[in-house]
């Protein structure tokens, strides 16, 4: 019994395995991160995009310029949901909200406000 606990053939293995899974946990971590961290950019991109749209139809003259927000806004790969749309004065400011998948964490929501309206 002492031989095959003095014997340290094979812990090298073990030890390696331990790293290996350790590097990927590390991996997995860094790629869900990153993932959040693209989907709050492309919420941002899709609120400033949407809020220029419903901009640019208030001062045109539109009849509703929260729905070329939101038409915007879905035409977006992806597409991101219009939460929120209000038009104070001659601005107009726009929430969005962008899915995120993370794996094993399941999907998460990216959220964004962006204003817009003419340069005074």
């Amino acid at each position: 019994m002492r031989r095959l606990v003095a014997d340290e053939r094979g812990g090298a293995t073990i030890l390696a395995a331990f790293a290996i899974a350790a590097i990927a946990s590390v991996l997995v971590a860094v790629l869900h991160i990153g993932g959040a961290v693209v989907a709050r950019h492309r919420a941002q991109s899709a609120a400033d995009l949407a809020a220029l749209a419903a901009a640019a139809a208030q001062v045109a003259g539109g009849p509703d310029s929260c729905a070329a927000a939101r038409d915007l806004a879905r035409a977006q790969q992806p597409p991101a949901d219009v939460i929120d749309c209000r038009v104070t004065g001659s601005d107009v400011v726009v929430a969005v909200r962008v899915p995120v998948a993370l794996g094993a964490f399941g999907v998460r929501w990216a959220d964004a406000r962006a204003r817009a309206g003419p340069v005074r």
